[in-house]
């Protein structure tokens, strides 16, 4: 009986270990390949010089004609061409949209992301934007967690540019991650991002700082956005907003204007303690309470003049409509490396774009 009991602690034991090891978010990296980095220079006029990580080493390459080429043997990494319309800041609302797909929390699932898209026929096999005059909305949270964060930027960065070539547009949205990470709260980073901080000799905010070209492109984005009759943001609006007269330009503006303030900085504020904390628009999850109040929604819906609020940030297992599809919650758990779904707004029709390509009617 003694020895039963112990080879089944054994085989308990060793199924554990085997459940941990499988829910790693990333595989067992023996070095790291990663880049590129690129930032402002004391000396404008001279060449601008990109920094890659090839299997544990700093090596640079020079831009040339806008493009980032990797150095020899560096993996697969992203040679992107660079925007000089990156840092434009775009329009809070639009009108007349014929379509829209919305979708959110990647945290690093580059993966994940590019199957999702491909099967959808958003890009196409060659990671391109294949979704014409649409628009593609973003709300937050690329940071954090996963293992190929700046893959996913870098590939958005790209898509940005294409989009508004063929008549379509990205829309970025800033996450509660973005902003964590802005302002150098770093708890939640991939833990491979540590050789490429070290060896470049930054904290991996200041990867991303003003003075970096990613960096400062995200710094150009909104937080939120009104797309035809709907709101696109990470969190959520709560009554607070309202009471506080906010609008949509107002609160954008202050984001950017603030995004680099630490923490302790911006509590000091209780205007950008609401925007950046608790119940602001990239933290509020009340629409997932089981005592929310839906005529608090119709009032926030009624001012914004809008039939539907989409949101990430509040983990789901598909894209949910609740409320009759009066909320929309499109963080369908990407970040788990395993799957993930999108939200595609046509004709009057909502739809559930499915990791298989399959689309179901929301």
């Amino acid at each position: 009986m003694k020895k039963f009991i112990a080879l089944t602690s054994l085989a308990l034991l060793a199924f554990s270990q085997l459940a941990i090891a499988s829910a790693s978010s990333s595989p067992t990296e023996l070095t790291v390949t990663d880049g590129p980095y690129l930032f402002a220079q004391a000396n404008p006029d001279a060449p601008r010089t990109a920094y890659w990580i090839c299997s544990d080493k700093l090596r640079t390459t020079q831009v040339q004609d806008l493009r980032l080429v990797s150095p020899d043997n560096c993996g697969q990494l992203p040679q992107p061409t660079l925007n000089p319309q990156a840092f434009d800041v775009s329009a809070n609302t639009y009108t007349d949209i014929k379509k829209v797909v919305a979708l959110s929390d990647v945290h690093g699932q580059y993966d994940i992301l590019i199957t999702l898209l491909r099967n959808q026929n958003i890009i196409d096999i060659d990671n391109n934007w294949a979704f014409g005059d649409g628009h593609m909305v973003m709300t937050g949270d690329m940071f954090d967690r996963g293992h190929q964060v700046n893959e996913v930027l870098w590939f958005m960065y790209k898509l940005d540019r294409q989009a508004t070539e063929a008549g379509g547009k990205l829309h970025l949205l800033m996450g509660n991650h973005e902003q964590m990470v802005m302002r150098g709260d770093l708890r939640y980073v991939h833990e491979r991002y540590q050789v490429s901080s070290k060896l470049l000799e930054r904290s991996y905010d200041e990867l991303y700082d003003s003075s970096s070209e990613i960096g400062q492109w995200l710094r150009s984005k909104n937080t939120l956005v009104k797309i035809n009759d709907t709101l696109f943001l990470h969190g959520g609006i709560s009554g607070e907003w309202i009471d506080r007269g906010l609008t949509l330009d107002i609160a954008n503006d202050l984001y950017r204007k603030n995004i680099d303030r630490s923490k302790p900085e911006l509590k000091q504020s209780e205007l950008l303690n609401f925007l950046f904390f608790g119940n602001g628009p990239t933290w509020f999850r009340g629409y997932f309470k089981s005592d929310y109040d839906e005529a608090e929604l119709d009032r926030i819906l009624s001012d914004f003049d809008v039939k539907h609020i989409v949101v990430g940030h509040t983990s789901q297992e598909r894209v949910l409509g609740l409320y009759n599809n009066k909320v929309i919650a499109v963080d369908s758990s990407i970040k788990e490396g395993i799957s993930g779904e999108l939200l595609l707004m046509e004709d009057n029709t909502l739809t559930r774009g499915l990791y298989n390509g399959d689309r179901v009617e929301l």
